[in-house]
């Protein structure tokens, strides 16, 4: 848990806004399930205030403040994990280590101690029960973050702690400051009364610089900061992940291996179960919150146990990413994956285990396009994947679902399974991992596309950015600068422009630049499985991942269940903002007479796919805008550290302006060349492309 991470001056400019109090309430409600208390939420206005103000005041306005924060983002032994008001970060002046303090604010103005045998409690005024002294708070927390299984064990760092009692003078909490109170590395208390003392011990503690690189360490260290899936899938070459599953990821996981067992028996055990019973699983959690870093564990654990395991998704581009960027051979690839449709004759014998992931995007039966016979289903696409294997995971979204004929919902997996007599079993991802491990874009994202209720008024958090381009020219020149410096990025766009095949046969074919605002024409992404204009282009499949990817415009059949650091966004026609309601369209084209090629005659969507639900006309309209809306949701969550608007309609563009206000805070936006070293990985090549593929230092773990 973390409810915010910015410098002493950002933060302050954050207050200046009336945001920081609002942020830290909605971030303690998603995490705590319960609206923060009304002195918590003065706590906050006040202490974390005029601690800001004495950093900058000590000339220390770098250090980077890092608020109610758990020492780890694992579940605690007992009870709820142990918060600290702030740990301060930044780098030690002289030695030129991280330096780390952990800070108690207390608003206590005055204490009188209970027993004069002890200095372990006090009486606070206006509360009825002692205290404990706040350095005995601190001890626990410094052996949490320092301790064995803390994230600053083994290695070489300077940490201490203080109490900040600004409401208080030394006279008036005597009993915290005599000869009986505790002793150690965080037993400093600073009143009123040793302000200047406070500000020489900063600058003692801190440089003036490399504080976002020792917070950006800490929040690694804190497994705060997840290894981009395809990274870990290329660092172990496939063969296992070095996904950190976390809390609610652990747990599934954990309860899908002992199921496991106990329906398939453990591995090299001589009596098996009864080989009648199944089991299903069913994982729901929104965009980021680790589904397929889960299920890629889950098959790498099975197929190291001997399992008969297969990973399927429902997604050309994630297992086209998957395949490309790892570096997997035909048959090895073949051999772990497949897709839905693969299912229509069932294995014999059946799978031991079968992980669906992107279940969302199950079909209401398999069709093949070439109507060859066997690979046409002649029942529901759920009960193929029920009848391959004897225990299925299925992890989905349901707001990730774009097509009228992507069925899978929680309620048809758990009708097909009931029908079997199976009870499946329910879990939900809540915890976000992409976008920065910021839920309050997430929520964001939802509230301003109407997904469900919310404040549509962005607060930066330091974990993610967002801004709105002028121009598709500048949100251009923005993205290629990011990917061009060493992140990775893409621009993804509503589909409402005509997608033209490639003109031409083979490598020699060539792209029409169907996306077309104004001046600014850019092709999509190809249409097709080969290499297009001499090798230059990239087939659809592996578009998201192909260094040139950056030249062509992605859509969301091409960008979901993948991420990048920067995603450029461009809304068209097909969804716009009237007054306070979203307004959906379907386009129209007209064909050019002397090139054929079909060109925009009325802005809307262009995607055939969503002209295929089924109803009356209301059923039909609300089903094309719930695809729409999910469509904008998927693009709009590809960013691990910042989102790019831009709409083509100037309303809808004066809506986002005004959601995400301006971009003014120093130092928030998170540019390459800005971020520092520690954050500024550069993301492994395929090593398809790139011969080894992996980086010396890099060797794979498994």
């Amino acid at each position: 848990m973390l409810l915010l991470r910015l410098s002493a001056q950002d933060l302050l400019t954050l207050d200046s806004r009336r945001a920081m109090v609002p942020h830290l309430a909605a971030r303690y409600r998603y995490f705590q399930g319960r609206d923060v208390s009304a002195s918590e939420r003065e706590a906050w206005a006040e202490s974390l205030v005029e601690l800001a103000e004495d950093l900058v005041a000590a000339g220390r306005g770098n250090v980077e403040m890092i608020v109610e924060c758990a020492a780890t983002v694992d579940e605690p032994e007992r009870g709820e994990p142990r918060l600290i008001d702030v740990v301060l970060a930044g780098r030690h002046p002289e030695s030129h280590l991280p330096s780390f303090q952990l800070v108690e604010l207390k608003r206590w103005s005055t204490v009188t101690r209970v027993e004069a045998a002890t200095a372990e409690l006090v009486r606070v005024p206006g509360i009825g029960k002692p205290k404990r002294h706040p350095a005995l708070q601190l001890r626990d927390t410094f052996q949490l973050f320092t301790g064995e299984r803390g994230p600053l064990r083994d290695i070489e760092i300077e940490c201490g702690g203080f109490a900040y009692l600004h409401n208080a003078t030394d006279a008036s909490v005597r009993p915290l400051l005599d000869t009986l109170a505790p002793t150690g590395a965080y037993e400093r208390v600073y009143t009123q009364d040793s302000r200047d003392l406070l500000f020489e011990d900063l600058r003692r503690h801190f440089a003036e610089d490399g504080a976002a690189s020792e917070a950006e360490r800490l929040l690694r260290l804190m497994n705060l900061r997840n290894t981009p899936l395809l990274d870990a899938m290329i660092r172990s070459r496939g063969e296992d992940t070095v996904f950190t599953l976390r809390r609610q990821q652990k747990k599934v996981a954990r309860s899908v291996l002992e199921r496991a067992d106990r329906i398939l028996g453990r591995p090299g055990e001589e009596t098996p179960p009864n080989d009648g019973e199944r089991a299903v699983f069913i994982v729901t959690g929104g965009a980021g919150t680790g589904k397929s870093a889960v299920g890629l564990q889950l098959r790498a654990d099975f197929e190291a146990a001997g399992r008969t395991v297969k990973y399927a998704s429902g997604s050309r581009a994630f297992n086209g990413a998957l395949k490309e960027q790892v570096g997997y051979s035909e048959d090895d690839f073949k051999k772990r994956f497949a897709y839905f449709s693969h299912f229509v004759t069932p294995p014999d014998p059946p799978l031991d285990v079968l992980i669906c992931d992107e279940a969302h995007r199950i079909r209401e039966k398999t069709v093949d396009i070439y109507q060859r016979e066997e690979m046409t289903g002649k029942q529901p696409q759920i009960d193929d994947l029920l009848d391959a294997a004897r225990l299925t995971v299925f992890f989905l979204d349901e707001s990730q679902s774009v097509r009228p004929k992507e069925v899978g919902t929680v309620s048809l997996i758990e009708e097909a399974a009931k029908a079997r007599g199976i009870v499946p079993l329910r879990y939900g991802l809540r915890e976000e991992w992409r976008c920065g491990g910021s839920d309050a874009y997430i929520r964001w994202v939802r509230a301003v596309l109407g997904i469900e209720p919310g404040s549509t008024e962005w607060t930066p958090d330091g974990l993610m950015h967002v801004e709105v381009a002028d121009s598709p020219e500048e949100l251009e020149h923005i993205i290629r600068t990011e990917a061009e410096a060493g992140a990775t990025a893409r621009i993804v766009a509503g589909f409402c422009w005509p997608w033209t095949a490639p003109r031409g046969k083979g490598k020699s074919a060539r792209l029409e630049a169907d996306v077309r605002i104004g001046d600014w024409h850019r092709p999509w992404n190809a249409k097709s499985s080969h290499f297009c204009e001499g090798g230059r282009v990239p087939p659809s499949t592996i578009w998201s991942v192909h260094p040139s990817g950056i030249n062509q415009i992605g859509c969301v059949y091409t960008a979901q269940g993948l991420e990048w650091d920067w995603c450029g966004v461009i809304l068209g026609g097909d969804m716009v903002r009237r007054g306070d309601r979203w307004v959906y369209r379907k386009g129209k084209s007209y064909e050019e007479p002397e090139t054929g090629v079909k060109r925009v005659k009325v802005s809307g969507s262009f995607d055939r796919k969503l002209r295929e639900a089924v109803g009356g006309e209301e059923e039909k309209a609300e089903a094309f805008a719930r695809c729409v809306r999910h469509a904008y949701h998927v693009l709009m969550t590809r960013a691990s550290r910042a989102t790019v608007l831009y709409s083509t309609d100037e309303e809808t563009q004066d809506y986002l302006k005004a959601c995400v206000g301006e971009v003014q805070i120093h130092g928030l936006r998170p540019t390459w060349e800005s971020l520092p070293p520690e954050a500024r990985t550069p993301h492994l090549p395929s090593p398809k492309r790139g011969g080894k593929g992996i980086p010396p230092g890099q060797e794979p773990l498994f």
